[in-house]
């Protein structure tokens, strides 16, 4: 497996270029199944999370065309063949089973298998199959699968009043919804950019949508879609991680497309330890020249709240913050397996439940450590940069789900890193 070589030392200076979210497009992508016509995104990540959505939707007899370097991404579902997502394709990645609600509503049955993904807690699919059963659906699960299959004259309109908020549950039904009949409400639904962002893309296709943003989801279902062309929004996970750097490193990073209304709680937590954060023109910029920043207390909660997927990498900064300070992770059970990688360095962390109490340290030393999920793989690079020595990240292969050329990308601001082994095209 490919390994990741960090050399700690130096504040880094200049531009990031921010792509479009992967948890977006991997949203995005099943919308193509709910219509005949073509759906075009652009400004889509070129991850291996896309490719492995790409296998899906074409085991299913979908056509994907990846144009422009692979930015853009031409879709349709004219002429499917099938409607059941294998186990094979759907263990690799979660948002497989986003194919469910689209292929229910159109075709009026299913068979997807239960999905796999990042080992950090259960994630279990019974808000997205409660929401099916609200609007008609007869599920069965059995041999790993669900199988679905909707009421005569297809699925009816519901009240839906979600018990957690859940983002992927929020975007399958929003996506069933469309095309029920009558009218469907969720609420307590997830706010997230990315739910914005699949309801435009919908809207454009002619759903009927209103709320998106509020918490309540209002909507008219439609006889049919049709296509439409929808830019991928800016991935805030991506741009959150490298807004950290000049706090890792010291410098000054302007990340390229970056909007503060993505990030405000986030953006909220580095101007309480000291970093300066400013929206620009071109985007957003960070900097802090010297000293270590300050602790602060972070608790993960839904949009607008502090993003769970940018806990990893707060905890790496608050390692060698002044002072002490407590992450609270309210959305996964499981989320801490990089705390112990991080002690390997020299942090000094305590974890008890869904609290990691942080106590700052004067420096990281450089160790041999391994990423155990996307955002753990991002957080020991960060600590390595600020690390004293040579840092080895191993099982890599995590960051190519999530981050697109993230060597390339930190190399272009002065980070001293590496990708050796097998040949990658990231290099």
């Amino acid at each position: 497996m490919d390994q990741i070589i960090v050399q700690g030392g130096g504040a880094l200076y200049g531009e990031i270029p921010i792509t479009g979210a992967k948890n977006a497009c991997l949203t995005l992508m099943p919308a193509t199944l709910l219509t005949d016509q073509p759906l075009t995104l652009t400004n889509a990540p070129r991850l291996s999370d896309i490719t492995t959505m790409t296998d899906l939707l074409q085991s299913l007899g979908a056509e994907v065309v990846s144009m422009q370097d692979g930015q853009v991404l031409a879709m349709s579902s004219h002429d499917l063949t099938s409607q059941r997502a294998e186990y094979e394709i759907v263990r690799k990645m979660r948002a497989s089973i986003l194919v469910l609600g689209p292929l229910l509503a159109r075709f009026g049955e299913a068979a997807v298998s239960l999905p796999g993904g990042c080992a950090i807690g259960a994630r279990p699919v019974d808000l997205h199959l409660k929401a099916f059963e609200a609007m008609g659906a007869e599920l069965d699960l059995r041999d790993g699968y669900v199988h679905a299959k909707a009421p005569a004259g297809g699925l009816r309109g519901a009240m839906i009043d979600f018990p957690l908020v859940s983002v992927g549950a929020t975007e399958n039904a929003l996506m069933a919804a469309t095309l029920a009949r009558g009218t469907t409400v969720l609420k307590n639904a997830a706010r997230e950019p990315e739910i914005v962002d699949l309801a435009e893309c919908l809207r454009r296709m002619g759903a009927q949508i209103e709320g998106e943003a509020t918490g309540t989801i209002t909507i008219q279902g439609v006889d049919t879609l049709h296509g439409a062309t929808h830019p991928v929004v800016t991935d805030r996970i991506e741009l959150g991680t490298y807004m950290l750097l000049p706090a890792i490193c010291g410098g000054e990073i302007e990340c390229l497309g970056g909007r503060l209304d993505l990030l405000e709680a986030f953006a909220a937590k580095l101007d309480e330890a000291g970093v300066s954060v400013t929206q620009t023109e071109r985007g957003i910029k960070t900097s802090h020249k010297t000293g270590r920043v300050r602790a602060v207390d972070v608790v993960t909660e839904p949009f607008p709240g502090f993003p769970t997927d940018l806990q990893a990498q707060m905890m790496a900064l608050m390692c060698t913050a002044e002072g002490t300070s407590v992450l609270e992770e309210k959305i996964f059970e499981n989320r801490f397996m990089h705390a112990p990688e991080l002690a390997r360095m020299g942090a000094r962390i305590d974890v008890h439940g869904g609290h990691a109490t942080v106590h700052g340290v004067d420096k990281l030393r450089g160790a041999p450590v391994m990423a155990t999920d996307l955002r753990a793989s991002i957080s020991l690079i960060l600590a390595g940069l600020a690390a004293e020595g040579e840092t080895v990240v191993s099982r890599v292969y995590h960051l190519d789900r999530g981050y697109e050329r993230v060597v390339r990308k930190l190399r272009g601001v002065g980070a001293n890193l590496k990708r050796i082994k097998e040949a990658h095209p990231d290099e």
